[in-house]
């Protein structure tokens, strides 16, 4: 009912019940991202998008600056542009083979690209220097490659990472996800209801960093 006076008085104001309700939207993307952090960055997109204008550009002058290659192709990854990130990654094999990120940088462009096989055996490499790398998500992305394929291996690959997250409400709302997308009901509502009460018990300066993961397995508990 508040919402609806509000959008009466700004609709009054400003004479158009469009730019009301885009108002309204406004106000509510700037106290999410403030506050929650449920919607994405509007900013984020371009911001990357020049930081890979720039790698580019430090590349073409440094052809041998192995860590500008590395960031350059884990910024192609979160657009999604696996085979060129996997071209990049392949060329600075030998300078990286010591480095558990490049490993699941490089498996996850190889599950991505249907090379499943060599993309489970990267991203193991990755585990086997550090079973901690990227907080465990490295088994999250083996159990999706094999979700439909070996349900089995999925299950044990999620299981592995519950071992080793306990006081993280992001990592459980991860693992509900992934028992959800198995088909483990129970297991999700427990993850779910897991994430909650970790948020619950952060001591307040964690909480802001934790609190979108909070709601989302809110969310997904109640439905």
């Amino acid at each position: 009912m508040g919402k609806f006076f509000i959008f009466i008085l700004l609709w009054n104001i400003l004479g158009n019940p469009f730019i009301a309700i885009f108002v309204i939207l406004l106000i509510v993307y700037l106290l999410d991202r403030r506050f929650i952090g449920l919607f994405p960055s509007i900013t984020r997109p371009f911001k990357r998008l020049r930081h890979i204008s720039k790698l580019r550009t430090q590349i073409a002058n440094s052809p041998s600056d192995v860590s500008s290659r590395h960031e350059l192709a884990r910024l192609l990854i979160e657009r999604r542009k696996y085979n060129e990130a996997l071209n990049i990654l392949e060329s600075i094999r030998a300078n990286s083979e010591d480095s558990a990120e490049y490993w699941d940088d490089l498996g996850t462009c190889l599950l991505n690209t249907g090379n499943i096989t060599q993309g489970e055996q990267a991203i193991l490499q990755a585990l086997q220097i550090n079973p901690r790398v990227k907080y465990g998500r490295p088994h999250l992305r083996l159990a999706a490659a094999f979700k439909t394929s070996d349900r089995e291996k999925a299950i044990r690959y999620v299981e592995q990472f519950h071992s080793i997250h306990s006081s993280s409400s992001e990592a459980f709302y991860l693992l509900g996800s992934m028992y959800k997308d198995l088909g483990r009901t129970e297991e999700a509502k427990e993850a779910f209801k897991e994430s909650i009460a970790v948020y619950k018990s952060l001591p307040k300066y964690k909480k802001r960093q934790e609190r979108k993961w909070a709601v989302r397995s809110l969310i997904k508990d109640a439905f």
